[in-house]
């Protein structure tokens, strides 16, 4: 009971509570401290960690960011985008755990709906549901599937293949179950309710675009009337034959000539366009020996803009080139270091396809990612959960004690001859034992206490049944998280991630959640277990 915070009495979470059960384990002498340290079950707790630092790494590439413009990538209305949210979250969820994919999708999700005019509530419920579903698919999609891979020896591929098909018809199904509820709310038009809604509008990445421009070449001033929008500012061509008359010309204007240049260099100063270059040249006349180094300039009655040549660039010009190639070169770097760790995310799942350990597989390349980084790892790696790191060693040591008392034998004994896997009752019964525990337990502790009872049970039928009897587990206790609200993880992060949201807040309540969960969890629970069952 101390696991779940919602008991008022006793409100410490499932961490301290784990902790706390293995101490009173330890301290009434129901297992030895000897016992319950080899009772951690470190190949578990490796898979854990390293697909945690794995999805950091992701995340900072920005994976999920891809993900949530892929939602709302040429949307066609709120029907096109709650059935996206499902597809989206559940594949994700499947290769990058739930609770990760619910963590940094809910704001974005809430945004979008928000931005659009349409209730939020079906679309986190969306992401919550599919995620669960999503996660039983592979062994690192959740925690349990972690402890069912490692306890039943399934290979990534045959887990892929148990489940895989059972978690596409589900996420189907759970979406088609979301329009029908929501139909009526996702048909309102966008301005029926008032318009555009309040809060600041999401602009992507590559909508904000800077102009720039060349030195000494404006393609216009921001200073210049209607009428000398058409005028183009040219280089002065100067030769040797310059003509007298132009001189001439040049010197009775030399006053008005000034005048304009200041006048023209303080706008452009004053612009927004001041960070142009104007160069400004120095060119003998060679006409006059001896003669002083003379600037030539020219001015139009219609034109304001000056360009003047052949001086060295200036200091700003300088810095503003080398800031520039600073820039690109920091933008290859960034591309070439989201390439690796995508190729090597993808070197991973490569290497559980072909049966590799699945424990030492995610430690290597969660350490080869923390290698290429080039930079202290100390930051990466706070980001990891070690709250759930100690609340599955605590829950080894629970789990273990609490076996060794026989109450579980004792009450599996009774249960065990109606829910064999050989027929569609037992299969019933043992889906509902299943479903009940994960909700009354959680569903690691359910899946640790029936875990090798359920397989022995399946094991005196065929050896094909026992796996078969742990890909029923995986379903069943997965699927049983979208029943209430506290049934998963998952569940409680979107309700929280929704509920702090700035500018974008929504509260997700229990029976909002129970009213849908319920349906949902039955059909795509029942649907599931004979496609898992088939195979």
């Amino acid at each position: 009971m101390a696991v779940f915070p919602t008991v008022p009495f006793m409100p410490v979470g499932r961490t301290a509570g784990s902790l706390l059960g293995a101490m009173l384990m330890v301290l009434f002498r129901v297992i030895s401290p000897e016992d319950a340290y080899a009772a951690i079950d470190l190949p578990i707790i490796g898979l854990l960690f390293g697909t945690m630092v794995v999805s950091i790494f992701l995340e900072r590439a920005d994976m999920f960011k891809y993900l949530g413009n892929l939602l709302s990538w040429k949307s066609r209305g709120s029907k096109d985008l709650l059935f996206r949210v499902c597809i989206v979250s559940a594949f994700a969820s499947a290769l990058f755990t739930n609770d990760t994919c619910c963590v940094v999708l809910t704001e974005f999700i809430l945004k979008v709906a928000r931005q659009n005019n349409l209730p939020p509530q079906p679309f986190l419920l969306a992401l919550a549901t599919s995620s669960n579903i999503g996660s039983a698919a592979t062994p690192i999609g959740n925690p349990q599937n972690l402890v069912i891979a490692v306890e039943s020896g399934i290979s990534f591929g045959q887990f892929l293949l148990g489940v895989f098909p059972a978690m596409i018809v589900g996420v189907l199904t759970n979406a088609a179950i979301l329009l029908l509820y929501f139909w009526k709310y996702l048909s309102v038009e966008k301005d029926q309710e008032g318009g555009q809604p309040e809060g600041p509008e999401v602009v992507a990445d590559d909508e904000v675009t800077s102009h720039r421009f060349t030195p000494a070449r404006m393609s216009h001033v921001s200073s210049l009337n209607p009428d000398d929008v058409d005028c183009i500012s040219e280089p002065i061509i100067r030769s040797n034959s310059v003509s007298t008359s132009v001189n001439e010309n040049l010197r009775s204007r030399s006053i008005n000539s000034e005048a304009d240049i200041q006048l023209a260099i303080k706008s452009l100063r004053s612009s927004s366009m001041s960070h142009e270059m104007v160069e400004v040249s120095t060119v003998p006349d060679r006409r006059d020996e001896g003669a002083s180094s003379r600037k030539f300039t020219r001015t139009a009655s219609q034109q304001r803009s000056v360009i003047i040549e052949d001086l060295p660039p200036s200091p700003e010009a300088n810095g503003e080139k080398e800031k520039e190639a600073e820039v690109e070169e920091k933008r290859w770097k960034i591309l070439v270091w989201k390439t690796a760790v995508y190729l090597i995310t993808l070197g991973m799942l490569i290497a559980l396809l072909m049966g590799l350990n699945m424990s030492w597989t995610a430690i290597t390349a969660a350490l080869v990612l923390l290698a290429l980084d080039f930079t202290d790892a100390q930051a990466c790696l706070e980001k990891v959960s070690y709250s759930l790191l100690i609340f599955f060693c605590g829950m080894f040591i629970t789990v273990d004690g609490f076996n060794k008392t026989g109450i579980p034998n004792t009450l599996w004994e009774l249960v065990e001859p109606y829910s064999r896997i050989d027929s569609a009752k037992g299969v019933a019964l043992l889906a509902v034992v299943i479903l009940i525990l994960s909700n009354v337990a959680s569903n690691v502790p359910t899946v640790l206490l029936l875990g090798t009872r359920v397989a022995a049970s399946a094991a005196a039928i065929s050896h094909g049944s026992e796996r078969k009897a742990w890909l029923i587990l995986a379903w069943v206790s997965t699927v049983a998280g979208n029943l209430t609200l506290l049934g998963s993880a998952a569940n409680l992060i979107v309700c929280e991630q929704a509920r702090r949201a700035q500018f974008f807040g929504y509260n997700l309540t229990f029976w909002s959640h129970l009213r849908f969960g319920v349906p949902s969890t039955i059909i795509v629970t029942a649907i599931g277990l004979l496609i898992v069952i088939s195979y």
